[in-house]
């Protein structure tokens, strides 16, 4: 059991953000889990994050991490969370405007997530999905702290051994379950969708977890989006040869001087 430090008083107190450690101070990583598990845990959250654009916020006032420590609780400044993949909106992308962050910290940020996501395993599937009783002196299950500490609006928990998609919605303090259509789950206050998208991705083709828009259309990666206007142009300077051969003009002719 992780004892609880002592923290000096003040008078006036002084504020958590203030007295509590910061991402400086808190560890960064888990020696008794090191590493991933597979390339699959690497590769999904990276699609997650290239495909991840909520239109109602700038890219400089979202965040977006991936098996990063989140500590949640200033009563437990040693307790944390190591999502798959989660998303903060309202803040700012560098901490403080100026580092990239070891670890997110609930009392020196002030925002919790937007969403999280969990991909399922046959070691994480009973607390991913709630079916783990909290044992006493110990932390909180992830279910217990996204749901009921963090407050989490939206959890989506994806099973790539069955491709199966859940999504949760928090009401009254508690996650219902959503009824899915076409394994796509809308997210009205992100005004972005996620769904299962059968495609390649990094080589690779089988079921993947992305976003798409309001529109329902799947947005792009950068890679994506660099070929796509790869092709447009091409097509066009296609259809201007067209129609130049049309008016008896060859587009291939070498320049005459």
């Amino acid at each position: 059991m992780l004892s609880r430090p002592s923290i000096p008083q003040t008078d006036p107190p002084r504020s958590a953000k203030e007295t509590l450690p910061t991402m400086y101070d808190l560890p960064s990583e888990d020696p008794q889990e090191p590493g991933l598990p597979d390339e699959f845990h690497d590769f999904q959250p990276q699609l997650l994050r290239e495909t991840f654009s909520p239109p109602n916020y700038s890219p400089e006032q979202v965040f977006v991490a991936s098996d990063l420590n989140l500590y949640y609780d200033v009563r437990h400044p040693l307790w944390y969370k190591r999502p798959d993949w989660f998303a903060v909106l309202g803040v700012e992308r560098l901490y403080e405007g100026r580092d990239l962050r070891m670890s997110y910290v609930m009392w020196q940020e002030g925002v919790a997530p937007a969403v999280v996501a969990e991909l399922l395993s046959p070691g994480t599937e009973r607390e991913d999905l709630g079916r783990m009783q909290r044992e006493a002196d110990r932390p909180p299950t992830k279910w217990e702290v996204y749901e009921q500490i963090l407050r989490v609006p939206y959890y989506v928990v994806f099973d790539r051994y069955s491709d199966r998609l859940r999504a949760f919605t928090l009401i009254a303090g508690q996650y219902r379950e959503e009824i899915l259509e076409r394994s796509r789950f809308f997210l009205p206050s992100l005004n972005l969708g996620l769904g299962l998208w059968q495609g390649t991705y990094q080589g690779i083709e089988r079921q993947w977890l992305r976003w798409y828009d309001a529109q329902g259309n799947w947005i792009p990666t950068a890679t994506e989006l660099e070929r796509e206007q790869k092709e447009t142009a091409q097509a066009r300077a296609e259809r201007l040869a067209e129609r130049l051969r049309a008016m008896g003009v060859d587009p291939d002719a070498p320049d005459s001087e």
